[in-house]
Parts: structure tokens; sequence; C-alpha cells
């Protein structure tokens, strides 16, 4: 065996840990899962790489690199937990975090929220100084206001700054200088300034990322560095890769300086793992769909590729309200996710009606079957009831369940509550979960164009395969895909991220007006900075770039994004990018205005390493019978016929190739169970993937 055969993949989630250690030579997988730790996340850490050892001793001074995904950014800014942060701004525009862009969320809610800014007015300190819109210097900027300013964020007793002046996406010289001196003055602090965290037109989100990034910095910095201290104290000198938002993985060091990039680390990856399987099986439109403890996540994948967006929101009031979180200006790919998890908890609302999450038990006290302590019945506790999972079988028999707890829970808290029975409760939070989910997808596919009877669901997470069944009956979809190892499924997607990193610049210019040699300048230094980044991983050779620009109408105020060739901008016709533009716009929306001048605003690049090897070893060639597969047989509850009925009981780890399934069957694995009900049938590939399809005349 080579030196250095292994990599790891830790997916840290709401309520479980996932590794998975794949060796590269062999292509084979081990698997461990254990519950998250919330104090400290990086006590699972090593209690996950301890227990993958006893299945591979001495493993761990092979792995070559460990790919890291962690919910610790998001979950300190919904919870409010970061760092006592300051803001430097310029003179005028220290309430911008609070006047936002004076949009009303819901225009009929007169009590409607907003977020409190991460940084409190008494912490925003302004500063002398004006750069115009086009990086002319309006007014000098006055050093010693800012010595001044320095003293009261010391005063104030923070430990992180965010600095955001206006215009310094175009101009960063005042910002440069700003940041020097506060470096210089308090090099205690940790500092972000806008011209790095996000050289980008629109000062509201502008400033908001920015401070975003110097809240969260302190306690990245301080929770990674902790992190590779202890892996190293077990033995680990590998790289630390760290999932980004964007579906790319990154070094520790560039995770550290700008952590507001990893606010979506985890549920990336399942989404990057089925474009990977997309194109291994040529399915051009996947519905990727991953459910874990506490949330469920989805993402439509189109002609093969999962969509990026470049602003989202966290920390909703009103959780699905657009507007009424903290926008975050950094690459991200289009999820939809939902408070809808194994740990959702069901409770009767004031109106008397069962209600199912978004709160959920976690993994601390977790559900009430777990009998760590959770007294609200949830959704794995109906699962559980319904005789889907097996309280004997979970996590391989590692955890066992407790039946009667769970019980005796939706008894005494749904059932009785409603007058109805213990069955009808836990058919009732199964499928108000699944009916919440399936009109969550249903938007999210009609947004986009897509159509629900000509995807194929892709179900990953603990909870996924367990309700993927369900979804796509209510969705309409008709084929499921199971990948192998589905319920650690984000942890084996980091393996198919490529090392890559996004950069953007804003520079406002109309077409008629540019200067095609000076955009190119631009590029190039984009392609410099990006270079020195993923350089930062050790590799320095195969670096691609993908070029697009934003442009709009001049006096429009949203941009229409331009993916264009990579080639020396200057080598362009100006006609040639009008051409794209109004083509692009037409099939947008309907129609263009030809006449009408145009402008850039916004550069974006992304620098990407070549793609690494990753295969999924075929099955063993030996035939099998599907009795040898099969563990027994124990009643569920059927959708179709709303009553128990028997489901033969498959083991996975025993399928091969070719074989067939019909439903009414439960296929279990050690991290999660696979339901078929009665109206479908299930096949195996030479991969091990579980396809799923329905046969419409069953229950009809």
């Amino acid at each position: 065996m080579k030196d250095r055969a292994f990599r790891l993949g830790c997916d840290i989630g709401g309520t479980f840990t996932d590794f998975v250690l794949v060796n590269d030579e062999t292509g084979t997988f081990s698997i461990y899962k254990c519950l998250t730790t919330p104090a400290d996340p990086s006590d699972a850490v090593e209690t996950g790489i301890r227990g993958l050892a006893e299945q591979t001793p001495g493993f761990l001074p092979d792995v070559a690199e460990i790919i890291h995904g962690t919910t610790l950014v998001i979950n300190a800014i919904i919870e409010r937990k970061g760092a006592r942060t300051g803001l430097i701004t310029t003179k005028g525009f220290k309430d911008v975090l609070e006047l936002g862009r004076e949009i009303r969320y819901d225009a009929y809610d007169i009590f409607a929220e907003y977020p409190k800014p991460l940084v409190p007015r008494s912490l925003r300190f302004e500063v002398t100084e004006r750069i115009a819109s086009d990086g002319r210097v309006l007014q000098p900027l006055d050093a010693d206001e800012v010595k001044q300013v320095v003293d009261e964020l010391l005063k104030a007793g923070v430990d992180s700054v965010a600095i955001s002046l206006i215009n310094s996406y175009e101009n960063p010289e005042h910002e440069e200088r700003v940041k020097a001196m506060v470096t210089d003055l308090a090099p205690e602090l940790s500092v972000s300034a806008s011209y790095e965290v996000l050289p980008q037109i629109r000062e509201y989100e502008r400033t908001c990322t920015t401070a975003t990034n110097a809240y969260v910095k302190p306690i990245t910095v301080k929770y990674l560095e902790k992190l590779y201290s202890r892996l190293q104290s077990i033995g680990f000198d590998g790289k630390l890769f760290i999932m980004l938002s964007s579906g790319s993985i990154t070094t520790v060091a560039t995770a550290c300086e700008f952590p507001v990039r990893i606010i979506e680390s985890g549920p990336t990856a399942a989404v990057i793992a089925s474009q990977h399987y997309g194109r291994m099986f040529s399915i051009k439109d996947i519905f990727c769909f991953d459910m874990g403890g506490t949330t469920a996540k989805s993402c439509l994948i189109q002609k093969g590729e999962a969509g990026l967006v470049s602003t989202f929101e966290v920390g909703r009031v009103q959780r699905f309200k657009k507007g009424s979180g903290l926008p975050i200006q950094v690459p991200v790919v289009d999820l939809m996710e939902i408070g809808a998890g194994g740990g959702s908890i069901a409770r009767i609302s004031k109106m008397g009606l069962l209600q199912v999450g978004p709160e959920s038990a976690g993994a601390d006290p977790g559900p009430v079957a777990y009998d760590l302590g959770g007294e609200d019945p949830t959704v794995t506790d109906a699962d559980l009831i319904l005789g889907y999972l097996d309280p004997d079988y979970f996590l391989g028999g590692t955890m066992p369940l407790n039946l009667e707890k769970a019980r005796t829970a939706i008894e005494v808290k749904i059932a009785k509550p409603l007058d109805t029975t213990v069955t009808e409760a836990a058919h009732g939070i199964h499928d108000l979960i699944n009916e919440t989910m399936a009109a969550a997808a249903k938007t999210h596919i009609a947004e986009k164009g897509g159509n629900p009877s000509s995807i194929t669901v892709a179900a990953f997470g603990g909870a996924g395969p367990v309700h993927a069944y369900g979804l796509a009956r209510k969705i309409g979809a008709p084929r499921l895909m199971v990948p192998p190892l589905a319920g650690v499924g984000s942890a084996l997607g980091f393996f198919t991220a490529p090392i890559a990193f996004d950069l953007v610049r804003s520079h406002r210019e109309s077409l008629d007006d540019a200067d095609f040699g000076q955009i190119e300048k631009l590029f190039s230094e984009l392609e410099r900075e990006a270079s020195a980044i993923l350089e930062q991983s050790g590799q320095t050779d195969g670096i691609a770039f993908a070029r697009s620009i934003e442009m709009r109408f001049v006096g429009q105020g949203a941009e229409t994004n331009l993916p264009i060739a990579n080639k020396d901008f200057s080598e362009w016709k100006k006609h040639e990018i009008r051409q794209l533009f109004d083509e692009t716009y037409q099939r947008l929306y309907g129609r263009t205005y030809p006449d009408t001048r145009v402008e850039f605003i916004t550069f974006r690049l992304r620098a990407g390493l070549p793609e690494r090897p990753f295969r999924i070893p075929r099955l063993s060639a030996t035939a099998g019978t599907l009795e040898d597969c099969i563990k027994g047989q124990r009643d569920a509850y059927s959708l179709v016929q709303r009553k128990y009925i028997p489901f033969t009981v498959v083991d996975r780890l025993k399928l091969f190739s070719g074989a067939r399934i019909d439903g009414p069957a439960i296929i279990e694995e050690k991290e999660s169970t696979i339901v078929v009900g009665e109206d479908a049938k299930a096949s195996v590939d030479d991969f091990g993937f579980v396809w799923i399809t329905f046969d419409k005349s069953v229950g009809t």
C-alpha cells in the first residue's frame, strides 16, 4: 500500500457527526456515526476517529487529508454566540445595518420584526473620508479620527472589527490604511475589511457580509486551530480542508480568513455528490433530498449542474419569509432548507392542530426514543412506532431505541389531545412532515422551471431514505435513487468536491465606454489572487479559470449573469457582448430592449484545481439470491392502505448486482433505512445504488 492512501470526510450536523474513510488505492470505505457534541464539536470528531481506528487500526498516519464540514458558523449567527464586534464605516453610514434596503418583507404585518444587527449601534463608529463611485477620492481619510475610534473600540472591549467604507470596492485605498492602523494600534483584534471579504457594489449587503465575517472569525479561528491541534495529537499530520458554501473545498487558512464562506459548509456536499452521480449515470435532472436529524435540505440539479446564487439569508426572524434575515453575499449552492428532520418536534398548536417542526430536539437531548432525557415526541419517534425503524438495529445496533418511551410520549402529548390512537398520531406526524417537505419541494422545482414528473429524487441523510418514498409519491416523481452510504452522504460527498475558490470585483462602467484592456487587467488580478489562495493547498499545477460578468440595463436594479469564454477580454467585440446579453435576457424574461444602453457591474472568477479521482467500487461479482439478503418480516404502516401490513426486511449490505425487491419492503443498513411501499419496486445496480420506481396501478 502506498503512503497517504486514505482520505477522511467528517460532517458535523445538528444531531449526528458522520465519518467516511476512503482508501483511494483500493476504493474501500469505512463508516462511523456518532452524536454531535454541541458544547465542543471537536469532541465528536475525536470520538469518531477513534471509532474508525477500531475498524482500520493505525490508519491515521496514512491519511493524506481530512475534509471537514461544520455548522459552527451558522449556529453562532443564529444563536448569537459570536465575538463582540465593532464596525468602522464612513461618516453618515453607521446605521446602514438597520436601514437595510427599507423593504418590508411582509407588507401586511404591521408588527413585523427584523433581525437585530450583529453589531449594536453603540459599537459602530464613523470616520471622515469619502470615495466616489468611480474611485475618486472626494475627501481624504482623517487618520487622527481613526486613532480615536481604535481607542474607543478597545475601551468597549471588542474582540473583532469590521471595516466597511463607502465605495471601497472601487478604490480600497482608505480601507487599506484603516486596516493597517487598526492592526498596528491593536494587534490583538481580529480584523475583516470589506475590500477583502466582498469588494462588491451595494453597501448594505457588503457591510452586513463583512460584519458577519468579523462576528464569527475569532470563534472559527479558535475552533479550527483547536481541531487541528487535537488531530495532530492523535497522529494526523496531513492537510485539513474545509467545505465551502459554494460546493468546493479550501484550506484552513482561507476558512479562518473568510469564515462567512463556510456558513452552508455541510449541506452543500450532498448536492455535489448528486451532481457527481448524475454525471456517472447520465442523469441531467436530479432533486437532491438530504434529511438529517435537524433539517431537510434539497436542491434541483438541472442539466447536470447545481445552481449557484450570490446572495442568501441567515438568522431569519420568520424562517420561511425572504427578507426577514441577514443578507450574506457570497457564492452558495442554491439550497432550499426547511426545519424538517428526524428530531423535529411534534406538538399541538394554539389552534388545536398537529404541528411538526421547525424546532428540533437536536442531539441533546434528542428524540424521546434515544432515551437521553428527551420528552417531546419527534419524527424519529413516529417512524419507530410505524415500524420503519428497528429499535434493536439503529446505527447497526450500537444505539438501541426505546420504543415504549416513544409510544408514551406520542400518546400523552399528541394522541390524547387529538382524541385519536397512537398509530394515527404517529402516521399524522410522518405524513405531515412529508407534506411540508413536498409542498416546499414543489415550489422550489416550479421556481426553477422544473417538472417533478421527469426528475429523479436522490435521497441522503439518516432520515432521507426513510421519507424519500413518501416525498416522491407526493410530488409525483417517477424514480428514486438511494446511493451507497446514503446515511453519511454529505461526508462521502466531500470527496467529489473540487478544490476551488470564487472571487468577485465590482466595477461599474457602460458597455459603450468600457476599456476592454482594463477589464482584462481586472480579471488577471483576480486570477493572481485566486492562484495564491489555491497554492495554499500545496498544489499549483493545472489551475483552471472560469469567468462570468454581471450586466444590466442602465438604471436597472438587478443584474444578469453571463458566463463567458476564458480568453483575453480585449479579444471580445462590444457587439458580441451585447448580443450575449440580449440573448440571455430574452431567454430569461421573454423579451429584451436592444435600444437601451447596458453596463457592466460585477466581474466574477472561479479558480479550480483539476478534478481529483473518486470512484464508487463495483459490487462483488459473486452471484447471490434474494433469500440470502432477507432478514425476516415485520409489520409496518402502509401509506397506501393506511394500516399495518407485513414488510420484508432486507439487509442492504448483502444485496447483489441485479437484485430486485418488490414492495412492501424495508432495506436496512447501519446508517439509514430505505422504505419501499407496496406500490413500488427496488432494484440494485453494479455499484450498489438502489433504484426505486412506482407502479401507479397499485392502490388506485
